[in-house]
């Protein structure tokens, strides 16, 4: 399988960002032409009955939705953009005027860092009760694993998840539930089953990650399906080291249960 990094996936993820962010822009100047209206005529409060009010909750809700959807989607476009530092170091002759001009290019491409935490700490925090992708070191383990998990709570002066694991393994010592404390960088959000806008298209021969059937557990996979007509179309994956037969059967996994590969992913 082809090892290159999809750069039209980066352009479509960058372009999906723009349309996100001027969409919520579009609310904001919304909601504050609301905030004025009531600073400037607080008797408008009471005159209108419920209808500003209500109003003014449905713009926030909108609000809230678009900026959980550009967390998702800049979390997968640091991922990707990442992968295409790795792949482009992979490529190069050591020059380091090369290397230099080609991250200046990516940095022109990320997100606002002041913003973009602001907006991935707003959306961790309303993560709790929330299943989410987990990358966790069980007892034992000699290497990282990726699980579902349940946030319990972000902390986010420690920028730090408290996290769930509901169904341990079976080959889990003690059993039982287990709870993990786990940086950012370590938690992928689910595509919402509920906003299909939320989540990714993938294309054909692409590697993701994704949860197995009939699991808790994510493992490395590749798209094979092209009869995706709408996000909410289920995938049809060939996971990794799921070899029965001398071949890798292809398995359906609904599209709120996949999320873009993590850099440095080797599982």
């Amino acid at each position: 399988m082809s090892n290159t990094v999809d750069t039209a996936n980066i352009l479509e993820l960058s372009r999906e960002l723009d349309k996100l962010r001027k969409e919520q822009e579009g609310f904001l100047g919304e909601i504050n032409k609301l905030h004025k209206k009531f600073q400037s005529n607080p008797e408008l409060v009471e005159k209108s009955g419920d209808d500003l009010l209500g109003k003014l909750r449905e713009l926030y809700q909108k609000a809230k939705e678009i900026s959980e959807n550009e967390v998702t989607v800049s979390t997968t476009l640091i991922s990707e953009l990442d992968s295409f530092i790795q792949s482009v170091h992979r490529r190069k002759d050591g020059s380091e005027q090369k290397k230099k001009r080609m991250k200046a290019d990516l940095d022109m491409s990320r997100p606002s860092p002041a913003g973009s935490m602001r907006s991935q700490l707003e959306v961790a925090a309303s993560l709790k009760g929330e299943q989410v992708a987990a990358r966790v070191t069980p007892d034992g383990a000699e290497k990282d694993e990726w699980f579902v998990v349940k946030v319990i709570h972000f902390d986010r002066e420690a920028k730090e998840f408290e996290v769930l694991d509901e169904e341990p393994g079976d080959d889990e010592e003690g059993g039982g539930q287990r709870k993990y404390k786990l940086p950012m960088s370590r938690i992928i959000p689910f595509p919402k089953r509920n906003d299909p806008s939320s989540a990714l298209d993938f294309p054909t021969g692409r590697h993701v990650l994704a949860v197995y059937p009939g699991t808790t557990a994510l493992y490395k996979a590749t798209v094979v399906n092209t009869h995706r007509k709408k996000k909410t179309d289920d995938y049809l994956l060939e996971f990794d080291d799921d070899e029965e037969d001398g071949s890798l059967p292809q398995r359906t996994v609904p599209f709120h249960k996949v999320v873009s590969l993590p850099e440095g992913h080797r599982q």
